[in-house]
């Protein structure tokens, strides 16, 4: 029974998305300091090393024509500007959200590799990264509209009498829209990869099977393909 469980532990699709430490080191200052690099670190460098490498093969300072790298970038940055213009109407916040985006955007594309590891599949990340941006978004509102931010959880006509009530209702939806952005992204890209990750064990287990049981899995294969393919566009999306 015990050989049984841990076979089936071992086998979890669950745990591709387990944090694991890669390298642990106990330097004799102060105190024995412990220095750990986890999968989930060392994918949050490779990320940004990746990031800066596609910029920096965008740049286009010393040639006449565009490359395809530029333009692909340009592009991105065009409707990322647009759409910060008509939602926020500054662009003083273009930069930190044109690199949240390609944060995400890569981080969920470099988990579709087989044998990666996600980082949006942690829950410190999701979470961190949305509650971090609704603290970031509250400083900024009181800042400027000082007591005035208040109004906005008040919608315009209300009786006196409900509006102790929809402020507390407004202020619980304001509260957990970070909690559910920071959960929709998580959920999205879990789900997604542990279907993947169930299809693939048993495609592999069928493709092993003889030759007539590979010809009748080439069917399930394709639509594990078309999975994949749509993992792929809700890496975008997210």
């Amino acid at each position: 029974m015990n050989i049984i469980q841990s076979n089936l532990f071992i086998n979890s699709p669950l745990e591709q998305f387990e944090v694991t430490s890669l390298l642990s080191f106990n330097a004799p200052i102060f105190g024995y300091i412990s220095l750990t690099l986890t999968n989930l670190a060392l994918y949050s460098v490779l990320i940004f090393s990746l990031i800066i490498g596609i910029h920096l093969m965008g740049n286009n300072e010393t040639k006449l024509l565009p490359s395809k790298w530029s333009i692909l970038l340009e592009s991105l940055f065009a409707s990322i500007n647009s759409m910060v213009r008509e939602q926020i109407g500054r662009e003083i916040y273009l930069p930190f959200i044109y690199s949240l985006f390609f944060f995400i955007l890569i981080a969920n594309l470099l988990g579709n590799i087989p044998y990666s590891y996600t980082i949006t599949t942690s829950v410190i990340v999701s979470i961190g990264l949305s509650f971090t941006i609704l603290i970031g978004v509250t400083i900024l509102g009181l800042s400027i509209h000082k007591i005035h931010f208040f109004s906005f959880f008040i919608p315009s006509g209300t009786p006196l009498a409900l509006v102790p009530l929809l402020v507390l209702i407004e202020l619980i939806s304001y509260l957990a829209r970070a909690f559910s952005l920071g959960i929709r992204l998580f959920a999205n890209v879990v789900a997604g990869h542990t279907l993947l990750k169930i299809l693939s064990t048993f495609l592999y287990q069928m493709f092993s099977g003889g030759i007539i049981i590979f010809i009748v899995t080439l069917l399930p294969f394709a639509l594990f393909l078309a999975i994949t393919g749509l993992e792929l566009a809700v890496s975008f999306i997210q």
